[in-house]
Protein backbone atom coordinates (compact mmCIF):
# COMPACT_ATOMS: atom_id res chain seq x y z
CA UNK A 1 0.00 0.00 0.00
CA UNK A 2 1.32 3.41 -0.92
CA UNK A 3 2.16 5.82 1.92
CA UNK A 4 -0.48 8.30 0.75
CA UNK A 5 -3.13 5.56 0.72
CA UNK A 6 -2.05 4.37 4.18
CA UNK A 7 -2.25 7.92 5.61
CA UNK A 8 -5.69 8.37 4.07
CA UNK A 9 -6.85 5.12 5.71
CA UNK A 10 -5.32 6.03 9.08
CA UNK A 11 -6.65 9.60 9.31
CA UNK A 12 -10.23 8.60 10.25
CA UNK A 13 -8.86 6.32 12.99
CA UNK A 14 -6.67 9.07 14.41
CA UNK A 15 -9.52 11.60 14.23
CA UNK A 16 -11.92 9.19 15.97
CA UNK A 17 -9.32 8.45 18.68
CA UNK A 18 -8.76 12.16 19.27
CA UNK A 19 -12.51 12.78 19.58
CA UNK A 20 -12.96 9.95 22.06
CA UNK A 21 -9.99 11.06 24.15
CA UNK A 22 -11.40 14.62 24.23
CA UNK A 23 -14.58 13.21 25.74
CA UNK A 24 -16.73 13.37 22.62
CA UNK A 25 -18.34 10.00 23.24
CA UNK A 26 -21.25 9.06 20.95
CA UNK A 27 -24.54 8.04 22.59
CA UNK A 28 -24.34 4.44 23.74
CA UNK A 29 -20.57 4.37 23.30
CA UNK A 30 -17.60 4.30 25.61
CA UNK A 31 -14.02 5.41 25.39
CA UNK A 32 -12.88 2.01 24.15
CA UNK A 33 -11.68 0.13 21.06
CA UNK A 34 -15.17 -1.00 20.07
CA UNK A 35 -16.42 2.59 19.90
CA UNK A 36 -13.19 3.69 18.19
CA UNK A 37 -13.72 1.04 15.50
CA UNK A 38 -17.32 2.10 15.02
CA UNK A 39 -16.45 5.80 14.82
CA UNK A 40 -13.63 5.14 12.35
CA UNK A 41 -15.78 2.71 10.30
CA UNK A 42 -13.15 -0.02 10.69
CA UNK A 43 -13.75 -3.63 11.69
CA UNK A 44 -12.95 -4.03 15.39
CA UNK A 45 -10.86 -7.13 14.75
CA UNK A 46 -8.42 -5.00 12.74
CA UNK A 47 -7.16 -3.58 16.06
CA UNK A 48 -5.97 -6.94 17.46
CA UNK A 49 -3.11 -9.34 16.88
CA UNK A 50 -0.90 -8.63 13.89
CA UNK A 51 -3.61 -6.90 11.95
CA UNK A 52 -2.93 -3.53 10.28
CA UNK A 53 -4.52 -1.33 12.96
CA UNK A 54 -3.11 -3.11 16.05
CA UNK A 55 -0.62 -0.29 16.67
CA UNK A 56 -3.55 2.17 16.91
CA UNK A 57 -5.09 0.10 19.70
CA UNK A 58 -1.81 0.14 21.62
CA UNK A 59 -1.42 3.90 21.07
CA UNK A 60 -5.07 4.60 22.00
CA UNK A 61 -4.85 2.54 25.21
CA UNK A 62 -1.55 4.21 26.16
CA UNK A 63 -3.01 7.70 25.68
CA UNK A 64 -6.14 6.71 27.62
CA UNK A 65 -4.02 5.40 30.54
CA UNK A 66 -1.94 8.59 30.50
CA UNK A 67 -5.10 10.71 30.74
CA UNK A 68 -6.50 8.55 33.55
CA UNK A 69 -3.24 8.75 35.50
CA UNK A 70 -3.37 12.53 35.14
CA UNK A 71 -6.85 12.46 36.70
CA UNK A 72 -8.73 13.11 33.49
CA UNK A 73 -11.40 10.65 32.49
CA UNK A 74 -12.66 11.32 28.97
CA UNK A 75 -15.70 9.02 29.27
CA UNK A 76 -18.38 10.83 31.32
CA UNK A 77 -19.86 7.52 32.44
CA UNK A 78 -16.48 6.31 33.67
CA UNK A 79 -16.03 9.61 35.50
CA UNK A 80 -19.46 9.22 37.08
CA UNK A 81 -18.65 5.65 38.11
CA UNK A 82 -15.37 6.78 39.67
CA UNK A 83 -17.15 9.63 41.48
CA UNK A 84 -19.90 7.33 42.75
CA UNK A 85 -17.37 4.75 43.95
CA UNK A 86 -15.50 7.45 45.88
CA UNK A 87 -18.76 8.76 47.33
CA UNK A 88 -19.82 5.25 48.29
CA UNK A 89 -16.50 4.63 50.05
CA UNK A 90 -16.86 7.92 51.92
CA UNK A 91 -20.41 7.05 52.99
CA UNK A 92 -19.30 3.61 54.17
CA UNK A 93 -16.59 5.27 56.25
CA UNK A 94 -19.14 7.67 57.77
CA UNK A 95 -21.44 4.74 58.50
CA UNK A 96 -18.61 2.89 60.26
CA UNK A 97 -17.86 5.98 62.36
CA UNK A 98 -21.54 6.40 63.19
CA UNK A 99 -21.72 2.74 64.23
CA UNK A 100 -18.72 3.20 66.50
CA UNK A 101 -20.25 6.33 68.03
CA UNK A 102 -23.52 4.49 68.66
CA UNK A 103 -21.65 1.64 70.35
CA UNK A 104 -19.72 4.10 72.53
CA UNK A 105 -22.89 5.98 73.49
CA UNK A 106 -24.70 2.73 74.28
CA UNK A 107 -21.82 1.69 76.56
CA UNK A 108 -21.87 5.12 78.22
CA UNK A 109 -25.63 4.87 78.79
CA UNK A 110 -25.26 1.42 80.33
CA UNK A 111 -22.52 2.67 82.64
CA UNK A 112 -24.52 5.77 83.59
CA UNK A 113 -27.59 3.69 84.43
CA UNK A 114 -25.48 1.31 86.51
CA UNK A 115 -23.97 4.27 88.41
CA UNK A 116 -27.40 5.81 89.02
CA UNK A 117 -28.71 2.49 90.33
CA UNK A 118 -25.68 2.16 92.63
CA UNK A 119 -26.14 5.73 93.90
CA UNK A 120 -29.84 5.09 94.52
CA UNK A 121 -29.04 1.95 96.51
CA UNK A 122 -26.49 3.92 98.54
CA UNK A 123 -29.06 6.64 99.29
CA UNK A 124 -31.60 4.05 100.40
CA UNK A 125 -28.99 2.38 102.62
CA UNK A 126 -27.96 5.71 104.14
CA UNK A 127 -31.59 6.68 104.85
CA UNK A 128 -32.26 3.37 106.55
CA UNK A 129 -29.07 3.73 108.58
CA UNK A 130 -30.01 7.27 109.57
CA UNK A 131 -33.42 6.19 110.80
CA UNK A 132 -32.06 3.37 112.92
CA UNK A 133 -29.23 5.20 114.70
CA UNK A 134 -30.65 8.64 115.11
CA UNK A 135 -30.09 10.46 118.42
CA UNK A 136 -33.33 12.23 118.03
CA UNK A 137 -36.17 10.33 119.49
CA UNK A 138 -39.72 10.74 118.54
CA UNK A 139 -42.20 12.48 120.84
CA UNK A 140 -44.66 10.34 122.66
CA UNK A 141 -48.11 10.28 121.27
CA UNK A 142 -50.39 12.83 122.91
CA UNK A 143 -52.65 11.56 125.66
CA UNK A 144 -56.21 11.72 125.15
CA UNK A 145 -58.21 12.85 128.12
CA UNK A 146 -61.81 12.47 128.34
CA UNK A 147 -63.51 15.40 129.85
CA UNK A 148 -66.41 14.17 131.68
CA UNK A 149 -69.54 15.87 132.67
CA UNK A 150 -70.48 16.30 136.24
CA UNK A 151 -73.75 15.10 137.22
Amino acid sequence: MAPAQRTENENPIRAAADRLLRGEIPPGGKCDIQTLAGEAAVDRTAFYGTRPCAHFRVEFERRLRTLQQAGEIPDPREAQIARLKAESAKLKERLDHAGQAIDELTDFRTQALARLAAQHEELVRLREAALGTSRVSGLPAPRTTVIGTCS
